[in-house]
């Protein structure tokens, strides 16, 4: 048996699947690959060239010029993964909070969904990958050797997102980021390209009453025992 060399978690907003993939990946060996850093780098190169977000044609055409690449992190400075934009390191500037305000918006476009799915192929393709995101065991890699959707109730989501901002010594309101979640699920499953929701054979797994050791543990176990038939 020939286990995956591909891994798709998919999900939610602070379903924890970010937290899963960068741990499964490390305990793998494998390339830890967050699709959304894309349509990050989207809309910071969007922003930098003064084009408006809500311009679809425009920053749809920008994004079918760019190159986006995603490695393993270089320089030890925090960095979960290597960002770059024409070959510039941008791993900072995806974070920034005007991109954070702007990404869902970019994210919604067909043609620029359609040209990161390209350009995140092509890193899937390389093999020893966690992918994750929000379409890509249905749309990016649907013949991922492993795929997992992660989910939780939304009052459990926004207690996760509400906990963290204040970790960080930032002011939250639990009602408000409930709100918002709200709406960027509602946008997530209702958007004519790639809409999220689990894939077919995709290992759903709600971790409302799971801690993330605990999912982690559950994804390893799903690793060592899953051998998708396109690849043994």
């Amino acid at each position: 048996m020939k286990l995956p060399t591909v891994i798709a978690i998919d999900g939610p907003a602070a379903s924890g699947k970010s937290t899963l993939g960068e741990r499964l990946a490390k305990h793998l060996h494998f390339l830890y690959f967050d699709t959304g850093l894309m349509y990050r780098a989207v809309t910071w190169c969007a922003l930098m060239n003064g084009i408006a977000i809500d311009d679809e044609l425009q920053v749809s055409d920008l994004a079918e010029r760019i190159q986006i690449d995603v490695q393993a992190p270089t320089v030890d400075d925090g960095r979960i993964n290597d960002v770059f934009l024409n070959g510039r390191d941008i791993s900072w500037e995806v974070r920034q909070p005007e991109v954070d305000a702007n990404v869902s918006q970019v994210s919604t476009y067909v043609r620029v969904r359609t040209a990161m799915t390209i350009q995140q192929r092509r890193i899937g393709e390389r093999g020893n990958v966690v992918m994750v995101g929000r379409d890509i065991g249905t749309v990016v890699m649907p013949d991922a050797g492993l795929k997992i959707y992660l989910t939780a109730s939304v009052m459990e989501r926004a207690r996760r997102r509400y906990e963290e901002t204040r970790a960080r010594g930032q002011p939250a309101n639990l009602e408000q980021i409930m709100r918002s979640m709200k709406r960027r699920d509602a946008i997530d499953s209702s958007r004519m390209i790639a809409p999220l929701k689990p894939a077919p054979d995709a290992i759903v797994i709600d971790s409302d009453d799971y801690s993330i050791d605990e999912v982690v543990m559950l994804a390893i176990d799903y690793y060592r025992n899953t051998c998708n038939n396109s690849e043994c």
